[in-house]
């Protein structure tokens, strides 16, 4: 089949509304059209960041309806891909990520100047406190506080000890058990 201006022209439309979907994620398309006893076949295959193939392929009448149908069935399975690259990027920091990521003591020496003076090491960043959120500061047992963790709604709760009046943290470990902070008297 012969590409006609127009045919481009209807193809470059539907593959820039799945480019805008994609935050221009889009690595490449391959675009198939041919005419087989009067009915048309598209077949698009789209390849996204992250070595992420898909295809649809659609025979129809006409050409436009064929390839609405194949563009929209593109545009669903890019809608599913990219809901999951933004639900990854909701959940939380996993336990290795965030051991990981913890500060270390000899970085610690080069941002707050505690280190030999006068060393050749580059400049590190500045360590910067991201405020998360407040928390009310509920007084309550330590068996309360471990069942409102255990019962899985936060992963640490910050609560007033009703028995010594001392602010404490009631933490979920890596093991399956809590962890209690202290403070010293």
């Amino acid at each position: 089949m012969t590409i006609t201006p127009a045919v481009r022209k209807a193809v470059e439309r539907r593959l820039a509304r799945l480019g805008r979907m994609l935050n221009d994620s889009m690595h490449s398309v391959q675009v198939v059209i041919t005419r087989e006893k009067g009915r048309h076949r598209v077949e698009l295959t789209l390849h996204a960041r992250g070595e992420h193939f898909m295809h649809a392929a659609v025979v129809g009448r006409d050409l436009p309806t064929a390839l609405t149908a194949a563009a929209e069935k593109l545009e669903h399975q890019a809608q599913k891909l990219k809901s999951r690259w933004t639900e990854r990027k909701r959940q939380g920091v996993s336990a290795a990520k965030a051991a990981s990521a913890a500060p270390r003591p000899e970085r610690a020496r080069g941002v707050f100047g505690n280190g030999a003076e006068g060393a050749a090491e580059p400049e590190p960043r500045a360590v910067r406190i991201i405020r998360a959120r407040r928390y009310a500061v509920k007084p309550m047992s330590v068996d309360e506080a471990a069942l409102e963790v255990g019962a899985g709604l936060e992963a640490f709760i910050v609560f007033r000890n009703a028995s010594t009046d001392a602010i404490n943290v009631l933490f979920r470990r890596a093991d399956g058990h809590l962890g209690l902070i202290e403070p010293d008297a």
